[in-house]
C-alpha cells in the first residue's frame, strides 16, 4: 500500500489562497448587507421641526462595527456616505453635497469613524471574552458601543451650530444632543445583546489576521 501524499507548499499555498478568496467574497458580501441595513435604518419618520432627524442609523452603525469587525464595519457605512455625497438619496434625504455639508452632516462623516473604532474595540473585548466573567465583558462591550455613539457628536453638534443661523453651540446641543440620548443609550443595550448573541457565530466575517 501506498502511503498518502503529504500536502506539498504549493498545495498549501492554494488552499490559503482559496481560503482568503472565500472570506474576501465572504466580506464583500456582508458590506453590502450592512449598507442596506445602514440605508433601512435612515429611512424613519422624523420628529416634527425636529433640527436633527429621529432615525435608527446610530443603531446600524453599532451593528456594522460589532459583527463586522474594523474594516468591513467601516467600509459597509462608509459606502453608503461616499454614495450619498454623489447624489444618491439614501439617507432619508435629497443625496449630494447639500446633504453631506449641512447641518447633520457632522454626524454622517462620523459614522464610519465609529463603526471602524467599535470593531476595533469588540475585537479585543471578544479576544479576551474568556478570561472575563460574565458582567465584566457586558460592561466592556456596553461602554464601548456606548462611547461609539457618543463619538458621532463630537463632530455633529459644532458643526450644527456652524451651518445653523438660529442656533448657538450651546443651542445644537440641546436640539442635536440631547434629545437623542435617551434612545442611543436604548440602541446600545439592544446592540450589546444582537452583538454578544450573534458575534461568535460569523469569525469568518472578519479579515484574518496575518501570522
Amino acid at each position: 500500500m501506498t502511503k498518502p501524499e503529504s500536502a506539498t507548499p504549493s498545495t498549501a499555498r492554494s488552499r490559503s489562497s482559496a481560503a482568503d478568496a472565500s472570506r474576501w467574497i465572504r466580506g464583500i458580501v456582508f458590506v453590502a448587507l450592512f449598507a442596506a441595513l445602514f440605508i433601512g435604518a435612515s429611512f424613519v419618520k422624523s420628529a416634527p421641526g425636529a433640527a436633527v432627524p429621529y432615525s435608527l442609523q446610530t443603531f446600524a452603525v453599532m451593528l456594522a462595527g460589532g459583527l463586522l469587525g474594523a474594516v468591513y464595519g467601516f467600509w459597509s457605512i462608509f459606502l453608503v456616505v461616499v454614495l450619498t455625497a454623489v447624489g444618491l438619496p439614501l439617507m432619508n434625504g435629497p443625496g449630494g453635497f447639500a446633504q453631506v455639508f449641512g447641518p447633520t452632516g457632522g454626524f454622517i462623516w462620523m459614522f464610519p469613524v465609529s463603526a471602524f473604532l467599535i470593531g476595533w474595540a469588540s475585537d479585543r473585548v471578544f479576544a479576551g471574552r474568556k478570561k472575563l466573567n460574565p458582567t465584566r465583558f457586558a460592561v466592556l462591550l456596553l461602554a464601548l458601543l456606548a462611547f461609539g455613539v457618543l463619538l458621532v457628536y463630537v463632530t455633529g453638534v459644532p458643526w450644527l451650530a456652524h451651518v445653523s443661523a438660529k442656533l448657538d453651540f450651546a443651542g445644537a446641543v440641546q436640539a442635536g444632543m440631547v434629545p437623542f440620548l435617551p434612545a442611543d443609550a436604548a440602541k446600545a443595550v439592544v446592540a450589546a445583546f444582537v452583538i454578544a448573541a450573534i458575534r461568535p457565530s460569523v469569525p469568518a466575517v472578519r479579515p484574518a489576521k496575518k501570522r
